[in-house]
């Protein structure tokens, strides 16, 4: 709410614009929810904004739209602002390397994996670390072993 507050004081309106964007998606899911909405949720609500921001920016570059896609990377970066950064890479590598040390690894490789990312969601939040890198690095280290 003071990110709105000092937009419009400023009288930036697309910070403004952005930032209430993402508040009424707040209060969407607030509002679904019937109670307020955990700050993960924030956070994974933030992240996906932003996300969809850059795979906009990327669109309109592919149809010759710059302008557009220059509005669309100001507001991803706008957001990424109010975003806590994600796990480190040597945090997810030993939080992984635990999980594997603690799991059975009898049986078939999806298997597997679907138990390792089940025991290292249960240790780590979501909306602190990037899917893609955790997949990738619990695969090549099950492949490791």
């Amino acid at each position: 709410m003071s990110g709105v507050k000092t937009a419009m004081k400023t009288k930036d309106s697309v910070t403004s614009t952005t930032i209430r964007s993402i508040l009424s998606e707040v209060y969407a899911a607030d509002k679904s929810a019937g109670s307020p909405v955990s700050s993960s949720a924030i956070t994974a609500i933030l992240r996906k904004g932003t996300l969809r921001r850059r795979d906009s920016a990327i669109q309109f570059i592919s149809a010759s739209r710059p302008d557009l896609a220059q509005k669309e990377h100001r507001e991803a970066d706008i957001l990424a602002a109010f975003l806590p950064p994600l796990m480190s890479d040597v945090d997810i590598d030993r939080i992984l390397n635990e999980v594997i040390a603690e799991t059975t690894l009898d049986g078939d490789s999806r298997k597997i994996l679907g138990q390792v990312y089940k025991i290292f969601y249960s240790r780590v939040d979501k909306s602190n670390v990037d899917a893609n890198t955790v997949k990738r690095k619990a695969e090549a280290l099950l492949l490791n072993i």
